[in-house]
């Protein structure tokens, strides 16, 4: 038999018995978490139809979402009560939604430091710092290693008039690479990673600002847009030192968070 229940405001499912009990013995569904199937008139708090002897660790924020009778176009779960809500009784906070009576309840919370189920947890710019001097220092092998098998040594010295045209073809071809290695390197790493090799040491990650996975496209416009942060004498990177979501220019250009992973 197939359930659905509601995750983070949203429906997810199906799911058979054995994953239902399954996901309650581990915390992602609550005893308050509402579940549906087909044959249910409406949607139930798990508590109501848990087998015996099925216990689900303390309740905590964890969203609704429909399925069959599936959540109406303007109606929204509450991330306090779990209720459904039309969505013009409720407010919105982050990636999530909060019902009238409960927003007092709420805002005491926000105020108290609580983090909110749904909220990015973003990366401190010393730990993006670190992330990009390590991939720099990866980069900067690739290059030199490039440099020394096509004999042209880490720091050639050679005036502009003793370069042979066999030798300024070269020199042009390792700048040509010289810009197109970090490229290929980032927007492949980031588009299907989420992560360079750096910020994987880090345990950051680049996200959209739902904390959706970034693709190649966007991985492409934020490796150009860093450009940007670079060439404004890096008021770009600046930037996130005062802003509370941590963004640099090209994370705001593209829309981008660097969340931390655990």
């Amino acid at each position: 038999m197939n359930w659905y229940y509601v995750s983070a405001g949203k429906q997810a499912g199906p799911v058979d018995d054995a994953q239902l009990e399954a996901l309650a013995r581990v915390g992602q569904i609550q005893m308050d978490t509402l579940v549906w199937r087909e044959g249910m008139a409406e949607w139930q708090a798990y508590s109501t139809v848990a087998p015996p002897g099925v216990t689900a660790p303390p309740p905590g924020m964890m969203p609704p979402n429909p399925a069959a009778p599936a959540l109406a176009v303007n109606e929204v779960v509450c991330a306090e009560c779990n209720r459904i809500f039309p969505r013009d009784e409720t407010i919105p906070f982050g990636a999530v939604r909060v019902c009238a009576g409960c927003k007092p309840v709420f805002m005491q919370k926000l105020a108290e430091g609580a983090k909110i189920g749904g909220q990015l947890q973003y990366a401190t710019v010393l730990t993006r710092f670190g992330a990009v001097f390590l991939d720099n220092l990866i980069l900067q092998a690739v290059i030199i290693g490039l440099r020394a098998v096509l004999g042209l040594g880490v720091m050639d010295t050679t005036s502009a008039g003793d370069l042979t045209p066999g030798k300024l073809i070269l020199e042009l071809a390792v700048l040509g690479f010289s810009f197109a290695i970090p490229a290929t390197y980032e927007i492949l790493m980031i588009g299907k990673y989420g992560a360079t090799l750096g910020k994987m040491a880090c345990k950051v990650r680049v996200v959209t600002a739902e904390g959706n996975k970034v693709g190649y496209g966007l991985a492409t416009g934020r490796f150009f847009a860093k450009i940007l942060s670079f060439l404004t004498c890096f008021v770009g990177y600046i930037m996130a030192f005062f802003d509370e979501e941590r963004r640099a220019l090209h994370d705001r250009i593209c829309n981008t968070r660097v969340i931390t992973i655990a």
